[in-house]
């Protein structure tokens, strides 16, 4: 055994060990309760952060835990590959995105397995490889053909110069591209959708199912689903034949329409536009083009808006409305067309204000009318409304939709926020859409035998024109598989959420190559047991990996033995059993309040933080890790300097899981501190190894009762915090404790302080899993730490059979002795007034009163004075 802690020498060698042996495959034998860890998997950037090092660091210790408790565990890791970096390092440094992203992969693979983490990496996928996307362009046409994937338009976001569409990532604060700097144009292109809306009501309906998952994730789910109860409303434009139809939740105020909004897309605008107004709502159109939908909606934004001429009929009263058209209108939600009504939502008594429309109230609070100076929002009485005034508006509601239906005026609906899921990319990094479009045959799916359909690697990357895939005409253009004429792929690929909303169903049967996945070996391990990752994807990853599970639930149709009715692949309803969201990780942060700009640490004085480059004061605070901030850590110069364990153990001992860490280097070296008294104290342990092996039939004395009693309680209290809400930092707490004991005790002879000894190692081993392993070998195990049992807890030796019993003379303590845990209060009086500390300090002396609190204190009452 080295005299000191050198992670350096230890680490590697037992991550090389621990692969040699294979101690981290996942176990085959479905005899044993299984356990599923999983981490959200990274972009392989190049280089890990300490984001990841927390989120990954965080599920390692679960399935290590889970390994001990007796668990077969799954604990994959791989890679979500495809995306607009790695074509943008293909126009930059003229290096294939392919060839980016797999230098990237064994960068960050190797950075993975420098933290010794318990990954099977016979499982590790990239959605990138041909062996994977394959079977992603296999689920597309299963949606395909079960009619969930579908063409239609959609406006994108068009560079004018560069003549090419844009992410939205792609186009800055100000709307323009990220490199032609021109002002970015919405047009209208046919792309594919899968449609998530079938299954909008059972996705947020199965949000009960998931006791597991933080209450404000599943609320942000909820509310992007967006469920509205209300009906659909027809109101027929005057001097043409067809109606505008309109969603509304509160049609107990159709009486107080004063006007009908369109959006500038709707199809109807051209029709229902008189001459006189036709340029300005075509310069308006053009406008608001140039607008992304985020600005058109900003609450903090002016709504403009102008009238096209055109008019409704309000059939509930007959009255004739203006027709508008406004930015705040998206023709993709709902009908494209809102109801205005002034007197009682905010934002229509803006829009009234701002151009002078009617506002007509009909509801009040109290039966009379009030002048108003904003929207009245709350219920009250129903007036001017027809045969309804006088009604509660809560009951007039369903009474105006029972109303409506008899009329034929609209029909009750339900409608949901939520909008099909557009799936299509003009980008060439992505999976290939299996789709072939003839002229006569129309698009037709790529047969099966036929996949995957490659990329090309032939490709020119520029950052102009349409998508690279578009011009490589030799993959562009074959025979139609139906009919034999010539036809073109779909030079769409997929949106990269589409790869990882169903990754984690792969790594349980990563090596298939005759199948997306075994279906008894993937049920068999689903749902995820454990998921962790960020909060920043609590709802689009979350929702499309929910709604991919209910889909291969349900398709393709097969029939599986022993169940009456048919099913799809998958026999379980939601992906992820339970959700962890890991806070962010901060570091400390420089910034000149002048400027704005960002200063590096580096170059800063802690002790008096001014601009090295204007010599200004700085303003010091904490914010999340990026490189644009100039606060990042390094792991891999923290784990040089101080090694995994220790990074590890700081980024758990820091914070709860679920909260923002605060980076320090001080508690970093804290950390360090701990495991080299863990070292030193078995290094002595070792070193001396006189104590017995085996446990010892003579009755305990008080210093091993009282060692095994902290032991046992570091076990009971480390297992509960590592249940359910997994409170690392103050598990690792109670490790500092029972150290503490171990090196205060001075039973070191007795079996039970090498009991104390190994179980302190176990409790550790999750945790710091290579000074463990290495200190388990050195103590003469031939079996690794991490194929032990955790420890179970020995409820007897948490009972005290003897109290320590305060001995006080008129509340002033004279001093302790040892009484038995169960004596009543008359004996505790006995033993007090017959100890050696009483008759010293009560000789001569009258007892007035004697006061006993049981467990704690013996208290005799003698005149003052004589004390």
């Amino acid at each position: 055994m080295e005299s000191r802690y050198n992670p350096a020498s230890i680490e590697l060698k037992w991550q090389q060990t621990w692969i040699e042996q294979g101690l981290y495959k996942t176990p085959t034998d479905t005899t044993q309760p299984k356990f599923y860890a999983l981490s959200m998997f990274p972009y392989p950037s190049g280089s890990l952060h300490m984001g990841h090092v927390r989120n990954y660091t965080i599920t390692d210790v679960i399935a290590r835990l889970k390994r001990m408790q007796g668990y077969r565990v799954l604990h994959p890791m791989g890679w979500d590959a495809f995306g607009l970096p790695a074509e943008n390092a293909a126009i930059d440094r003229g290096i294939p995105p392919a060839q980016w992203t797999d230098q990237n992969i064994a960068q960050m693979r190797e950075q993975l397995q420098k933290l010794g983490f318990s990954i099977d990496w016979e499982r590790e996928v990239a959605t990138c490889s041909p062996d994977y996307y394959r079977w992603t362009q296999w689920i597309f046409l299963q949606f395909y053909q079960a009619g969930l994937a579908y063409q239609k338009e959609a406006a994108v976001n068009w560079d004018p110069i560069d003549q090419t569409v844009l992410a939205n990532e792609q186009v800055d604060s100000e709307g323009r591209s990220w490199r032609s700097g021109a002002i970015v144009e919405r047009k209208l292109l046919r792309q594919w959708f899968f449609k998530i809306t079938d299954y909008a009501e059972e996705l947020l309906q199965d949000l009960d199912q998931l006791p597991g998952w933080p209450e404000r994730v599943k609320l942000m789910q909820a509310n992007w689903i967006g469920k509205s109860v209300g009906v659909q409303l027809e109101f027929p434009v005057v001097g043409l034949t067809e109606k505008i139809a309109v969603f509304t939740t509160r049609p107990d105020t159709v009486y107080g329409v004063s006007y009908l909004v369109l959006a500038p897309e709707h199809p109807l605008v051209t029709q229902v536009t008189t001459p006189e107004q036709q340029p300005t709502v075509e310069a308006f159109i053009q406008a608001v083009a140039q607008q992304s939908e985020m600005d058109r909606t900003a609450e903090d934004k002016p709504k403009r808006g102008v009238p096209t001429g055109g008019k409704v009929v309000n059939p509930f009263n007959n009255q004739e409305i203006p027709i508008w058209i406004a930015d705040y209108v998206l023709y993709e939600y709902g009908t494209g067309a809102v109801m205005g009504v002034p007197a009682h939502d905010v934002r229509d008594f803006a829009f009234a204000q701002q151009y002078g429309l009617p506002i007509k109230q009909v509801i009040v609070a109290d039966d009379e009318l009030d002048e108003l100076t904003e929207a009245y929002t709350e219920p009250g009485i129903m007036v001017s409304s027809g045969p309804f005034s006088g009604e509660q508006s809560t009951l007039g509601k369903q009474k105006v939709i029972e109303y409506a239906e008899d009329e034929g005026y609209g029909e009750g609906r339900v409608q949901y926020r939520l909008r099909d899921w557009l799936i299509s990319r003009q980008r060439y990094w992505g999976t290939p859409i299996p789709i072939i479009h003839c002229p006569d045959c129309g698009a037709v799916p790529v047969p099966e035998t036929d996949l995957p359909v490659k990329l090309p690697e032939n490709v020119e990357f520029s950052g102009r024109g349409l998508s690279p895939l578009a011009q490589v005409t030799d993959w562009l253009n074959l025979p139609c598989p139906r009919c034999g004429a010539p036809a073109q792929r779909e030079t769409d690929t997929m949106d990269t959420f589409i790869d990882s909303s169903w990754y984690f169903l792969r790594y349980p049967d990563a090596q298939n190559s005759y199948q997306v996945f075994d279906p008894a070996i993937t049920n068999d391990w689903m749902p995820v047991d454990q998921y962790v990752g960020g909060i920043e994807h609590a709802i689009l990853h979350l929702l499309y990996s929910r709604f991919f599970t209910k889909v291969l639930r349900d398709y393709p149709v097969r029939n599986v033995p022993g169940h009456a009715a048919k099913s799809g692949l998958l026999t379980c309803d939601e992906p992820f059993q339970r959700l962890l969201t890991q806070g962010m990780v901060q570091g400390i942060t420089y910034k000149n309040p002048v400027t704005g700009k960002y200063i590096p640490a580096a170059g800063v004085n802690e002790e008096n933080p001014i601009d090295p480059n204007t010599g200004e004061i700085l303003e010091r605070f904490y914010e999340k890790m990026s490189k644009s901030k100039y606060n990042g850590v390094d792991p891999l110069e923290v784990m040089g300097k101080y090694g995994a364990d220790t990074a590890r153990m700081f980024i758990l001992f820091k914070a709860p899981p679920e909260k923002d860490l605060e980076w320090d280097g001080a508690d970093v070296e804290g950390q360090f501190r701990f495991l080299n008294r863990i070292w030193r104290l078995v290094e002595e342990f070792a070193r001396d190894q006189s104590s017995p092996t085996v446990r010892s039939p003579k009755p305990l004395t008080k210093s091993e009762k009282d060692l095994r009693r902290a032991l046992h309680t570091a076990i009971q209290a480390v297992t509960e915090d590592l249940a359910g809400n997994y409170q690392f930092n103050t598990a690792i707490s109670e490790m500092m404790k029972l150290s503490n004991a171990l090196t205060d005790s001075p039973c070191r002879q007795s079996w039970v302080y090498r009991e104390g000894i190994e179980i302190l190692l176990k409790l550790l081993a999750p945790f710091a899993p290579h000074i463990t392993e290495e200190l388990w070998a050195n103590l003469g195990n031939s079996h690794s730490i991490h194929l032990q049992s955790w420890p179970d807890f020995d409820p007897e030796a948490l009972v005290v059979d003897e109290i320590t019993l305060v001995i006080q003379i008129n509340g002033k303590t004279r001093g302790t002795i040892q009484a038995p845990a169960q004596a009543d209060k008359d004996t505790l009086e006995q033993l007090a007034t017959g100890s050696e500390i009483a008759q010293k300090h009560l000789e001569g002396k009258q007892i007035k009163k004697t006061i006993v609190v049981p467990g704690k204190l013996v208290n005799f009452v003698v005149p003052e004075g004589m004390s």
